[in-house]
């Protein structure tokens, strides 16, 4: 990853094509848009796939896009925890026809016709099974709270971006914390803030996190790094070492609160607390 963006580094995705390879996976962390124009130019040159991971960055966008549109497929979640909810679920969009008429099919078990379609009055009970897929689809009732939040995304991306600016204002003097930034020409998603400790921390990521949820501060650390989990080790034999900036970053981040409803008071709180430990 970047150190700065904590996004999939461009200049690093070249070195790691094979033949094997068949997509690019870009990952628009905390809802910060990955560098577009260069990971579409590689995908380009070797014929590649781009997949979004839009999971935290619905609303973002980049040099005037909005982040799903740039690449072949994206994919959005709509978890509880995400900036906007249907409870659990997700979205994938493309502009693929054929892409998006497999994933419809993937999405209910990989059979070729949905319920829908074969209990209709033009419909048949007739399907067949193509591929070994999953049941994916959300109910209506998921899907109707999600669209009746559409309306309200860029009104709750614009509050969390002013919490955003009043961290980054605060926190602005403290020579060993690390903001996130903004690549140029973007507008963050802003489903996380989280800020990096610098070597010189008066105390380290662990302690922060401990003193702050003393203080009934909650925090969170997003994301241990995949290839440093059980399963990835034992089946794949990823380990540490691997991927040295990435696992630097992990020892050193940590996610702040942020969402909507947040008061002058509580941002004030937090800031506080965050101060009174490291300032």
């Amino acid at each position: 990853i970047d150190p700065q963006t904590l996004n999939i580094n461009p200049e690093e995705i070249e070195k790691k094509i094979s033949p094997r390879t068949k997509a690019i996976i870009a990952v628009h962390y905390a809802g910060q848009p990955c560098d577009m124009d260069a990971i579409n130019k590689i995908a380009g040159s070797h014929n590649l796939l781009v997949i979004e991971d839009a999971a935290h960055a619905i609303g973002a966008r980049y040099k005037g896009k909005m982040v799903g549109t740039l690449g072949d497929i994206a994919s959005f979640s709509f978890y509880a925890t995400k900036n906007l909810t249907t409870g659990e679920g997700g979205m994938v969009t493309t502009d693929n026809d054929e892409l998006a008429e497999k994933i419809r099919v993937l999405s209910l078990h990989g059979i070729s016709r949905d319920a829908w379609k074969r209990y209709s009055a033009e419909g048949s009970w007739y399907y067949e099974v193509l591929y070994p897929g999953f049941k994916y689809n959300m109910t209506d009732i998921e899907a109707a709270l999600g669209i009746h939040q559409l309306s309200k995304v860029e009104w709750w991306r614009e509050l969390r971006e002013e919490y955003a600016a009043y961290y980054d204002r605060e926190f602005a003097g403290i020579g060993w914390i690390r903001l996130p930034g903004v690549i140029d020409g973007a507008v963050h998603g802003r489903h996380l803030y989280v800020i990096m400790l610098e070597d010189r921390a008066p105390v380290g990521r662990d302690e922060l996190i401990k003193e702050m949820g003393r203080m009934n501060v909650g925090t969170s650390v997003h994301f241990i790094p995949v290839h440093l989990h059980p399963y990835y080790r034992k089946t794949f034999g990823y380990g540490e070492g691997m991927l040295p900036v990435t696992e630097d970053v992990f020892k050193r981040i940590v996610s702040l609160p942020l969402y909507p409803a947040m008061a002058e008071e509580d941002l004030r709180y937090v800031v506080d607390v965050v101060k009174g430990i490291v300032g």
